[in-house]
C-alpha cells in the first residue's frame, strides 16, 4: 500500500491526527487528550486539537515526562508502519541528547518505595510515624 506523504509547505493537518499518524500516540483520542492538557506545543505555543500543523513547524511533545522536540518534515493523514511514520519528523539534536540522558537516569535511579510490598507492618508504621512527626 502506498502512503501519500506531502512535503509541500502549504500542506497542513490537525495536530491530533498528525501525532497519531507519526505514532507518538496509539489513538487519536490519546493524542487529543495530550493536546488538551497542554503537553503539545507548536512553535512554543500551547494549542488546541483543531490547530493545524505545517511542514517546518517545531512541535514539542511531552510523553510520560519525556520531552520530544521534532521538526515536521511531512504530512500524512493515515497511520502507516513505523518506517513511514519516522519520515514525517526529525528530532532536534538537543532533544535527542536530553531524552537519552533522561532514559539513562531512569535506568540507574532506584525508587525507595520499590522494596515495599503490601501494607506496612506495625514496626514499619512506628518508623513512618517517627519520621513523619505523627503520634
Amino acid at each position: 500500500m502506498q502512503y501519500k506523504i506531502s512535503t509541500e509547505p502549504d500542506a497542513r493537518l490537525r495536530i491530533d491526527k498528525w501525532l497519531w499518524a507519526a505514532r507518538f500516540f496509539k489513538t487519536r483520542t490519546l493524542a487529543a487528550d495530550a493536546v488538551g492538557k497542554a503537553h503539545v506545543r507548536i512553535n512554543g505555543d500551547a494549542v488546541k486539537t483543531a490547530k493545524e500543523v505545517r511542514v517546518g513547524d517545531l512541535v514539542t511533545i511531552e510523553i510520560e515526562r519525556l520531552r520530544w522536540e521534532v521538526e515536521v518534515l511531512g504530512i500524512c493523514d493515515v497511520r502507516g508502519p513505523a518506517s513511514v511514520a519516522q519520515t514525517l519528523y526529525a528530532e532536534t539534536p538537543e532533544s535527542l541528547r536530553a531524552r537519552t540522558a533522561e532514559l539513562e537516569r531512569r535506568k540507574t535511579f532506584h525508587e525507595p518505595a520499590a522494596d515495599l510490598h503490601g501494607r506496612p507492618t506495625k514496626r514499619d508504621r512506628r518508623i513512618i510515624d517517627r519520621y513523619s512527626g505523627g503520634d
